[in-house]
C-alpha cells in the first residue's frame, strides 16, 4: 500500500525528532567543555582527548550498528539506542576521575553510533518521492537543533546550578521520547540476519570512495569547530562560558537553515551530481571563513558573524553529504555505506581536535584556524572529484 505524501513527511518528521534527542545527548559534552576543563583541571590538549574518547567510542561501533540496523531493522535498534544514550550521559555526569570521564565519553559515543544507519535508513524509505535531498536535510536538523538546544541548556543550568544537572535533564528528555519512539514509528523491516556489511562492491564505487575521503576532512573541519568554539570565545575573545555557548548554539541554529536550504536546493539541481555541487559550494565557502578566523582576534561582533557564517556552511553540508552517499550506492548498501561515511567523518574528528589543541597550547589560535582552512580546502578539491565523477 502506497504511503500518502502527509505520511511520508510524518515518518521524516518521527526520525527527524529522534536525531534531535540523540544529537541532545551527545553533543552535551561538547557544551560543558569548559565545565570540565575546570572541574578536572584539563589542558586544551586533554580536553581533544576527552571528546577524542566519545569519538572513538562512535567510530568503531559504526559498521556493528549498521549492521545491526539492516539486520534487525531501524525501530527496535534506534528505541533501544536512545535510552543507552540517556545512560551513558548521566554516566558522564558521575564520573569521579578524568580516566573514568574517558571511559564514560567512549560509552556515549557507542551509543550514539546508532543515529546515522538508523536514521539514514529509515529516511530513504519513508522519505517522499524527488524530495529526498530536503528530507535528510530536514533529519540532519536534527543534530544541529540537538546540539544547539544542548548548548543552551547544559550553560543555562549551570548559571543557576551544578552542570551535572544539564545532563540530567537531557537523559530524561531522552528517554521521553523514546517511549514515543517506540509507539509512533513503524519502521522497514530487516533481513532478519545479522551480517558483516558486504564493503567490496562499495569499495569499487569510485564516487563513493572519493565522498569517503571528502568526509574525513569534512569531519575534521566539524569537530574542530564543535570542540573549540566555547574555548576560543573564552580565551580569545574574554566574554563568558555562557556567551560561548550562545554562540555554539547559533551555529547550530544556522546550521539547521543550511541543511534545509542545502537539500531544497539540491532537489532543485537534480541527484547526486546536485548535492555533490551543493555541498563543494559549502566548503569552498567554509574554507574561506576559517581563514577570516586567522586574523579576527578579540572582536565578538566579528567572532559572531564569522561562526554564524560556519554554521550555514560546514555544518549545513552535512545533509547533502549523506544525500549523495545514498545515492550513489544501491538500497540495500545504505547501512554499510552510511557506516563508512560517518567512519571518515569521525576519523576526522578523532584526530583533529587534539592536533587543534596543541596548536593552541603552541602557536595559539590563528594557526589553529589556519590548518582548519587548509583541511577544508583539501575536502573540497575531493568533493570536486565526486562531482566530475557523477
Amino acid at each position: 500500500m502506497r504511503v500518502s505524501e502527509s505520511g511520508s513527511w510524518r515518518t521524516v518528521g518521527v526520525v527527524a525528532g529522534w536525531q534531535t534527542a540523540a544529537s541532545l545527548c551527545y553533543y552535551s559534552i561538547f557544551a560543558a567543555t569548559g565545565f570540565l576543563r575546570e572541574s578536572f583541571g584539563l589542558t586544551e590538549s586533554l580536553v581533544g582527548v576527552f571528546l577524542t574518547a566519545a569519538l572513538l567510542g562512535y567510530t568503531v561501533s559504526l559498521f556493528p550498528s549498521g549492521a545491526a540496523v539492516d539486520g534487525y531493522g531501524e525501530k527496535p535498534v534506534m528505541a533501544v539506542g536512545l535510552v543507552a544514550l540517556a545512560a551513558a550521559t548521566v554516566g558522564v555526569s558521575f564520573a569521579p576521575s578524568y580516566a573514568l570521564l574517558l571511559v564514560a565519553g567512549a560509552l556515549l559515543g557507542v551509543a550514539y553510533s546508532v543515529a546515522m544507519p538508523g536514521t539514514n535508513r529509515g529516511i530513504v524509505a519513508g522519505a517522499p518521492p524527488g524530495r529526498s535531498n530536503l528530507a535528510m536535510g530536514l533529519k540532519q536538523v536534527g543534530v544541529t537543533a540537538g546540539s544547539g538546544a544542548a548548548s543552551l541548556l547544559v550553560t543555562g543550568v549551570a548559571a543557576v546550578a551544578a552542570w551535572q544537572v544539564g545532563f540530567w535533564v537531557v537523559a530524561v528528555l531522552a528517554c521521553v521520547y523514546a517511549v514515543g519512539f517506540a509507539v509512533v514509528y513503524g519502521g522497514k523491516p530487516g533481513s532478519g540476519d545479522l551480517t558483516w556489511p558486504e564493503l567490496g562492491g562499495l569499495r569499487s564505487n569510485r564516487a563513493y570512495v572519493a565522498l569517503v575521503a571528502a568526509g574525513f576532512f569534512v569531519g575534521a573541519a566539524i569537530y574542530s569547530m564543535l570542540g573549540y568554539t566555547v574555548l576560543y570565545v573564552e580565551d580569545v575573545v574574554g566574554a563568558s562560558v555562557a556567551v560561548g555557548g550562545a554562540v555554539l548554539a547559533a551555529t547550530q541554529v544556522v546550521g539547521s537553515l543550511g541543511r534545509i536550504g542545502a537539500g531544497t536546493l539540491a532537489d532543485r539541481l537534480g541527484g547526486a551530481r546536485g548535492a555533490a555541487t551543493v555541498a563543494l559550494g559549502q566548503s569552498v565557502a567554509a574554507a574561506g571563513l576559517f581563514a577570516v578566523l586567522v586574523g579576527v582576534g578579540g572582536s565578538l561582533l566579528v567572532t559572531v558573524a564569522v561562526f554564524v557564517g560556519l554554521g550555514v556552511t560546514i555544518h549545513g553540508s552535512t545533509g547533502v553529504f549523506y544525500s549523495c552517499l545514498s545515492d550513489v550506492v544501491a538500497d540495500d548498501d545504505i547501512g554499510a555505506a552510511t557506516a563508512g561515511g560517518q567512519t571518515a567523518l569521525n576519523a576526522g574528528g578523532l584526530l583533529a581536535p587534539p592536533a587543534f589543541g596543541l596548536v593552541v597550547e603552541g602557536p595559539g589560535y590563528g594557526t589553529a584556524w589556519a590548518f582548519v582552512a587548509v583541511v577544508t580546502v583539501a575536502g573540497a578539491a575531493l568533493l570536486f572529484a565526486v562531482r566530475r565523477r557523477l
